[in-house]
Formats: C-alpha cells, sequence, structure tokens
C-alpha cells in the first residue's frame, strides 16, 4: 500500500504567501480571529521576551477534546462561510513556522485538555496530549507560541498594541457597538500586558454614513467619514471597509474613486454582510460569481452614500475631470467588447466582464439565498440627492445596464435616482422629482424574484503620480491612468488621447491576463482587437454608443 506524502514545510509557506502582511502580523490576527469566533468577550496577550514565549488567552467556548484532535488537522474547521472572520486556526498553524513549540490548552465544561505542537521536517508535524499548563482557569483557549527569534515584533506590546488597532478598529470604537451587537452582544475588550487597549477616539470632523436594506430602519452597513486641515497618517487614509470588526481594505482603491484631496479624507464601514463574500484566506472579498456580486452590489451602494457626503463637503471630483470622464464612457464600452473577445483567449480576463462570447453571463440572481437579503440601499441621513459634479460609480448594476439601480434616499425617506454623470451624453435626462422605488425592490444576486442581468464593467479612473514610470495600474476592476505621465500630456496635446488609454489599459491588464515574458504579445492582440472593434455596427436606440 502507498503513502501520500506531503511537504509541510511547503505548503505552510505558501499559506503564508497567500497574506497581504508580514508572517507576524498574520499569525496575530489570525489568533485573534479565531478568538472572536469563540465568542470570546476578553482577549489577553501576554509577552515573555526572557522565555521568548507569547500567549494569546480568551474566554470563549473553549474546545472539546474531539474538537482539539481535529484542529491539528490543516484543513480542518468547524464553521461555515459567512459565519466568522478566522481560517481554520491558521494563525496557529502558520505559528509552526516561526515558533520551536506551540501549545494549544482548552477547556469546555468538563473538558478540559491541552496539546503540544512543532514541526520536526519538511514532512511532519506531530503532536502530543500534554498535562493541561492552567493558563486556561475557567472557560476559554489559549495558545503560548515559543518563538525562534528571541527579538520577534511578537514579542513587542507596542507591535501588538498598534496590529490590533488597525486590524480591529470597529471593536475598540464605541460608534460601531450598535453594528455589531448583534455578533458581540457584550463587546471585546482587549488586553496586553496587563494595560487594557484604549478605546478610539472620535475624529472631530465625523459625518456618519450608512447603508439600508430597502425601507428598513436598521442599516445593513455604517461608518462615517472624517476630515481634517492635516494629512492623515498613512495607516489612516482613504475609505476602510470592515466585517465583522475586522478591516479586510483600506484606502480609495478599492472603491474605485477619490475625493479632491484624498490625504485629507478618511473613514471606515462595517459591511457584516460582507462576512459571506470573503476570500480563503480572508484578506479580500471575492469578486465573481454570486458572491462576487453581492460584494459588488454593496460596494456600488458604498460609493453612492460616499460620494454624497464627499458632495456636501465639497471634496467632489472638479467639472473639468467629470467632463473627462464621460469622454472614457464610450472608450469603457469598447474596451469591455474587446475583453470580451478576448476571454476565450486569455481566461483570466473574464472575471473583468463576467461575460461569455455572444451575450453577458448569466449569474445566479432567481436562486434563493439563505440569508434573503434585498439589494442594499446608500443613505446617509440628512443628506440629499447625489449633488451635480460627485463621482460616477461604477462595477454595478445601473438601470442603463438592464439592472436594478439601487435608489438613494433622503432625509424625509423620500427617495431618488442617483446622479446622472453617470450617464452617456446621448441619454436623454431622467426626470428631477423624486422617483418612489418599484414594489420589488432591487435584490442580492441568490434572492427570490424577478432575474435581471447583472453588468460589472471596466472602469478608467486618473490619478496623478508625477514621479512614476507606469502608464496606469489596475487595482479591482479599475483602470487607474496616471495623467501626471509625459506620455498622456503628449497624447491629449497631439489629440491621441483615446489610443494612449487603449495603450495604458492593455499594459495594465497584461501583468493579470499573462506571464511577463508574454505581455508584448498580448498588448499586440488588444490593440488589434481594439482597431477591429471600429468596424463593427453600433446598436441603436437608448444606450447606443456615440460613434
Amino acid at each position: 500500500m502507498g503513502e501520500t506524502r506531503v511537504d509541510l514545510t511547503h505548503l505552510l509557506e505558501d499559506l503564508r504567501d497567500a497574506y497581504p502582511g508580514a508572517l507576524e502580523e498574520t499569525i496575530l490576527t489570525e489568533i485573534i480571529a479565531n478568538s472572536l469566533d469563540s465568542g470570546a468577550t476578553r482577549i489577553t496577550l501576554i509577552t515573555d521576551p526572557a522565555g521568548a514565549t507569547l500567549t494569546a488567552l480568551d474566554d470563549g467556548s473553549g474546545m472539546i477534546r474531539r474538537d482539539l484532535r481535529h484542529f491539528h488537522d490543516l484543513a480542518a474547521s468547524t464553521k461555515s462561510r459567512g459565519q466568522g472572520i478566522g481560517f481554520a486556526g491558521v494563525g496557529i498553524k502558520l505559528g509552526l513556522l516561526a515558533c520551536e513549540d506551540v501549545v494549544t490548552e482548552t477547556r469546555r465544561a468538563s473538558h478540559h485538555v491541552a496539546t503540544s505542537w512543532h514541526l520536526a521536517s519538511r514532512h511532519k508535524a506531530p503532536w502530543r496530549w500534554i498535562e493541561p499548563p492552567g493558563i486556561v482557569t475557567e472557560r476559554g483557549t489559549a495558545v503560548r507560541l515559543h518563538l525562534k527569534n528571541p527579538l520577534s515584533p511578537l514579542l513587542e506590546p507596542g507591535y501588538l498594541e498598534n496590529t490590533i488597532q488597525r486590524h480591529f478598529q470597529p471593536l475598540l470604537d464605541d460608534g460601531f457597538q450598535e453594528m455589531l451587537a448583534g455578533h458581540y452582544p457584550r463587546g471585546v475588550r482587549f488586553v496586553v500586558d496587563g494595560r487594557e487597549i484604549p478605546r478610539v477616539e472620535t475624529p472631530a470632523d465625523r459625518s456618519p454614513i450608512a447603508v439600508r436594506i430597502g425601507r428598513k430602519r436598521k442599516p445593513s452597513a455604517a461608518g462615517y467619514l472624517a476630515r481634517s486641515a492635516d494629512a492623515f497618517g498613512e495607516d489612516q487614509r482613504g475609505l476602510a471597509v470592515s466585517t465583522l470588526g475586522k478591516v479586510i481594505k483600506r484606502g480609495w482603491d478599492w472603491l474605485g474613486f477619490s475625493p479632491a484631496a484624498p490625504d485629507l479624507v478618511g473613514g471606515l464601514i462595517e459591511v457584516p454582510a460582507l462576512a459571506d463574500c470573503l476570500t480563503l484566506n480572508k484578506a479580500d472579498f471575492l469578486r465573481t460569481g454570486p458572491r462576487g456580486a453581492t460584494y459588488l452590489a454593496y460596494r456600488k451602494a458604498v460609493q453612492e452614500a460616499v460620494a454624497a457626503q464627499l458632495g456636501a463637503w465639497g471634496e467632489s471630483r472638479e467639472p473639468e475631470e467629470e467632463a473627462r470622464r464621460r469622454k472614457t464612457r464610450p472608450l469603457e464600452r469598447d474596451l469591455e467588447s474587446v475583453l470580451v473577445e478576448l476571454a476565450d483567449d486569455f481566461p483570466l480576463l473574464a472575471s473583468l466582464v463576467e461575460r461569455y462570447r455572444g451575450g453577458q453571463k448569466k449569474l445566479p440572481i432567481g436562486r434563493p439565498d439563505p440569508h434573503g437579503e434585498p439589494l442594499p440601499v446608500a443613505t446617509h441621513p440628512g443628506e440629499l440627492p447625489l449633488p451635480d459634479g460627485s463621482p460616477p460609480v461604477t462595477d454595478a448594476p445601473s438601470a442603463t445596464d438592464g439592472g436594478e439601480a439601487p435608489q438613494l434616499e433622503s432625509g424625509d425617506g423620500r427617495s431618488v435616482e442617483p446622479s446622472e454623470s453617470d450617464q452617456p451624453p446621448t441619454e436623454p435626462p431622467e426626470p428631477d422629482h423624486p422617483v418612489e422605488p418599484p414594489s420589488g425592490q432591487g435584490l442580492l444576486p441568490g434572492t427570490p424574484g424577478r432575474k435581471r442581468p447583472m453588468r460589472y464593467g471596466l472602469a478608467i479612473q486618473f490619478e496623478s503620480i508625477p514621479d512614476s514610470d507606469h502608464l496606469g495600474r489596475l487595482v479591482e476592476s479599475t483602470v487607474w491612468v496616471n495623467d501626471a505621465h509625459p506620455a498622456y500630456k503628449r497624447a491629449v496635446a497631439s489629440r491621441s488621447e483615446g489610443y494612449h488609454l487603449a495603450l495604458t489599459v492593455a499594459m495594465a491588464l497584461g501583468s493579470l491576463a499573462v506571464e511577463a515574458s508574454q505581455v508584448q504579445a498580448f498588448v499586440s492582440a488588444f490593440l488589434a482587437r481594439w482597431g477591429e472593434s471600429l468596424d463593427k455596427p453600433r446598436p441603436r436606440g437608448r444606450g447606443a454608443r456615440p460613434r
């Protein structure tokens, strides 16, 4: 009989590389995430630099003997998707790479057990039952990491506190208690070496934002935007998005647009429903399939809420920039058709347009969903509809795409249409009076209701990076064009801006579509298809692209 051998070290190193942060940061955040998933209300970290150990203790539900046995299986997990933010005890398992040994003690009812675990070779990670060391006195789980590096940042209280504040900011902010009460009814406290991490101070100029489902009073997502006369620090700029108290993304790139002064505006929004849309490593969101469509729908609703507040502050895009954005709309549609045709030869491009050759890919919108939530609606208490000149929102269903556009609500409960700055110039304007949402409100993918096609197309945005040699970069499904690049300025002066944008998009997509050695061939194929698209007939009627 044969035997399957697994290179555990290689597997753990690949798992480590799947996370964006440093190994120590991943170990810490994953251990805390698993403690939160167990219902912990107090998480205590104790450092011992002399013994090179870090102990993490929680008062969660603990484990029984059978659960702790399976806990040592690399792919074992007792949680279902969307129920938590930890991933199969990855923090402790990655700790094998950085530790001499890992001791896990857990107590639940009459079960009080402990194990010791270490990486003996590239193929073996033996563990054994040991006498509980007595770290857990009542109920919960304790993990003691005996680190190989006595100078590891995991032994520094300042590093631990700073990492917790960045990754679990909503749990330290009293403004998010109501939003997170359903998951953490008694709140969560963090203690490092006997000192409780202080609550987050509320910024002086802070305005709440919310996303509501239909006409429900309780928001499905809530947070705030804050602005300052002085530039925020690098880790505070932009809008952060969290789910179940864990910050997943931070900055403006993921949102698809930025204010006029991006370094002076920051914020955070908590979206519990996005826990169901997390990737395997819980460090990003899915962008394909029903869960990806849910993420993109929430993203659009957040865009609208943020755009409303930025417009009220006068931080929205300048009129000339809006005019430039309107000029790129026809090009975006041309480029999307090119991507559809190229998706057969370059399959990785399909995730940007969610389409197949010959028509729109049909997402399973009519299939029942366990959550049964309708399409999120962006609202901002006390604000009127999106002002003229507010940033257009992208990558989500719109009325012109054949989908159900989310309705915005004003402070008095009236529903209004989003800004018309996103519409093609040939389309007639929508009526400017309030429009009541239809009785069958927009639905998230997977909820019962009439099927509607949904489009999340490629978008083009502009940014100024004078010192960069790159023409542009791809973030999410948006290509950011560097308008400070000399080549772009020359293209504008010679009225060849369209070709420059097409070339920039091709080069930005090349790193996604093919290996580095094949980028030139991809760019040539892309430009050839783009040129051929000029000879294709344009659709007539509403929504037709101008020639």
